[in-house]
């Protein structure tokens, strides 16, 4: 999670739009994607896709 952050801060938006509230935990920060998504009941496939959509998004 720390590493994604730093790329682009921008995906914190997209992961508290996915429910993922506790983003500036420093615990979440050691996590991976896939921990972070079995916390929350989230579907880390999803959570991936809607990461990637915003990256590309950024790109283009």
């Amino acid at each position: 999670m720390g590493e994604m952050l730093e790329y682009d801060r921008g995906i914190a938006y997209i992961l508290m739009q996915s429910g993922m509230h506790c983003v500036g935990c420093p615990s979440s920060i050691h996590e991976s994607l896939e921990e972070a998504c079995a916390v929350h009941g989230l579907n880390t496939d999803s959570v991936l896709n809607s990461i990637q959509e915003y990256l590309l998004s950024r790109a283009g």
